[in-house]
């Protein structure tokens, strides 16, 4: 069975950019949500404008809608006022839209940096605890939360795909264990959005079947999607991939160091 009529937030971003073709063709009909301006390209998509901070104008612009997948909200490190703003109460309000609408299922954007700060030589799996790298990281692991409260509390069917690096190509070393690419994105959220909409919360690494992943691919009871992409085939093309990874180093990388976070705090005596 097809996911009926889908709602994308964050439809105009890097991933929903992506990933707009790919629902389209499955959906009967595909709601594009976001705040700037998008043009249907499609019968069978609709455009709805709406900003994640105004809870008036999320739940109108997933009205109608049987799934949501949310991908909207600030994607990188950000002063964490503006974090919680839109990427924590932004997501509270797309989860209490589909609690008042009777939505089946939630799909959210989840980050790998939410466990950034496990060691590169652990294997990590969702449920062991969070680690952030970094104010972002914070964010997710607050969406992640949401998420969990309102498939406890009000039987919501949520999932959240811990989104690897969502790349073209892999393009650095990193990226050898953390690729996630455009054909494993479009399985993952297909199988998300096709997954029996059975009350409670589950969360999963999406990410590439990496030879040198240090992220657990999920198990079939929690997503029936398995990976085809490996960034090794891309090995040869990025410098520095024929030296071992530090298994001691933190898996978050540069997101991990203090200097990708420090911009972002705020200066005593700087003013309000």
């Amino acid at each position: 069975m097809g996911p009926g009529t889908v709602a994308m937030t964050g439809a105009a971003g890097t991933i929903g950019s992506v990933l707009r073709e790919a629902l389209r063709a499955d959906a009967e009909r595909l709601i594009l949500v976001d705040r700037v301006p998008l043009r249907p390209a499609a019968p069978n998509e609709e455009v709805r404008a709406a900003d994640l901070r105004d809870a008036t104008a999320v739940a109108a612009a997933l009205a109608g809608a049987d799934a949501v997948l949310h991908l909207g909200g600030l994607p990188d490190e950000a002063p964490l006022p503006e974090l919680l703003d839109t990427n924590v109460l932004g997501t509270h309000h797309v989860l209490e839209a589909a609690r008042r609408t009777g939505i089946r299922r939630v799909v959210l954007a989840g980050s790998n940096r939410v466990t950034g700060f496990h060691l590169v030589g652990h294997l990590t799996g969702p449920d062991e605890p969070v680690r952030p790298d970094g104010l972002y990281g914070v964010s997710k692991a607050a969406v992640e939360a949401l998420g969990r409260l309102y498939a406890d509390k009000f039987g919501l069917s949520v999932l959240c795909l811990r989104i690897g690096s969502f790349e073209r190509v892999p393009t650095e070393t990193r990226h050898l264990a953390t690729w996630l690419s455009h054909r494993d994105a479009v399985g993952y959220v297909r199988a998300a959005l096709a997954a029996p909409p059975v009350p409670g919360f589950t969360a999963v690494y999406a990410v590439s079947a990496n030879t040198r992943r240090y992220w657990e691919l999920p198990a079939p009871a929690a997503l029936d999607y398995v990976p085809v992409d490996d960034a090794e085939t891309h090995a040869a093309d990025i410098p520095g991939a024929d030296l071992a990874a530090d298994p001691a180093a933190p898996q978050g990388g540069p997101y991990a160091r203090p200097e990708c976070t420090l911009p972002h705090l705020p200066h005593p005596g700087a003013g309000p």
